[in-house]
């Protein structure tokens, strides 16, 4: 499955790997998209179907495939090689689909929430799921769709949150183009204090 992703889009596949052992400590597999298609997906699998025409999409809107982590500097590592590559490329939006972890044990213990309730309770101002807290503190704010048997996983009851997220200051993308990537990549912890 890798090889596949990686395959479908080379530009847009990321890994974090240990210095000493080679060993893959993080990755982020996306494609292109649009704001319209990806809402009409109703699982993750057509979501992150590459269909006909995908390289072709002209779009400043990702949809992040997987994020998969041992390591959370790795995980960082990631995010602070790639969002300087966006800004050159002119990506403004990434959507992704998040499994809600805490869903079955809360609605356990809360059998009279629903599980829109669940998904948009927070406390201190961060949502109470710890995947969507997770993504939040990356950047990923906005709750698009809840949607029921998005993709098997049991603690989530298959439900699926399609979240999106900016890239930090991509706001003022038609500058970045200009930009060499060398210089926006000296800005990376610029980033994220922009998040």
């Amino acid at each position: 499955m890798l090889a596949s992703r990686i395959a479908a889009f080379p530009a847009l596949s990321v890994g974090a790997f240990c210095s000493r052992t080679g060993t893959a400590l993080a990755s982020l597999f996306m494609k292109p998209t649009r704001h319209d298609l990806i809402r009409q997906c109703s699982t993750w699998a057509d979501c992150a179907r590459k269909q006909h025409g995908d390289d072709a999409i002209r779009t400043g809107t990702l949809f992040g495939i997987s994020l998969s982590s041992v390591d959370s500097k790795a995980a960082n590592a990631i995010f602070e090689f790639f969002w300087p590559y966006a800004l050159k490329q002119g990506w403004s939006d990434v959507y992704l689909g998040s499994p809600v972890p805490g869903l079955r044990g809360w609605l356990s213990k809360n059998p009279d929430i629903t599980v829109a309730q669940y998904v948009r309770s927070e406390r201190q101002g961060l949502p109470l799921d710890p995947q969507l807290r997770y993504y939040f503190k990356k950047g990923f704010r906005k709750i698009v769709a809840i949607k029921d048997n998005y993709f098997p996983h049991e603690p989530s009851l298959d439900v699926g949150v399609l979240i999106l997220g900016k890239v930090p200051l991509s706001g003022l993308s038609f500058i970045w183009k200009r930009v060499p990537l060398p210089w926006l990549q000296r800005m990376k912890k610029l980033f994220f204090a922009c998040l």
